[in-house]
């Protein structure tokens, strides 16, 4: 389950495009950002929409998909930037252990599940704290810090 990896569709494709665009000028919906985080073998930067999520006062990132390729950049960087128009935060990252996650998957699930909930498969936010923990090593998280 810790190599999960659901890809895109093409609808995804469509609607991360769109998500990305609105956010990038300005216009995020429901709290999206544009995360940007230099490539682990380029070194360019790359950007996706994410969702970013405030639990007990701090802040996370799940990786609905499991393990996409801007987790993998992260661990590798460290670090990246959150973009919403002309504001852009630099921040740390630290990856969230397994035994860690289950409050953080019902809380990303509670806020996200319309978004975000057929990654999940059947798991939901009023599911056990069993099966978040069954499912917890196929959703990367990271605890979020701002550099600034």
């Amino acid at each position: 389950m810790a190599d999960r990896f659901v890809a895109p569709t093409a609808m995804d494709g469509v609607f991360n495009g769109v998500v990305g665009f609105l956010t990038r000028v300005g216009i995020p919906l429901a709290g999206s950002r544009v995360l940007a985080i230099r490539g682990r073998s380029s070194g360019q930067w790359r950007t996706t929409p994410v969702n970013p999520l405030r639990v007990g006062g701090a802040r996370y990132l799940v990786a609905p998909r499991g393990q996409a390729q801007w987790v993998r950049n992260l661990r590798v960087a460290g670090g990246g930037e959150l973009r919403a128009g002309r504001r852009v935060e630099s921040f740390t990252a630290v990856e969230v252990g397994d035994d860690e996650k289950a409050p953080i998957l019902r809380a990303y699930l509670k806020a996200w599940a319309w978004e975000v909930g057929r990654f999940f498969e059947g798991v939901s936010a009023d599911s056990p704290d069993s099966w978040l923990a069954e499912v917890a090593p196929g959703f990367p998280v990271f605890r979020i810090e701002s550099s600034r």
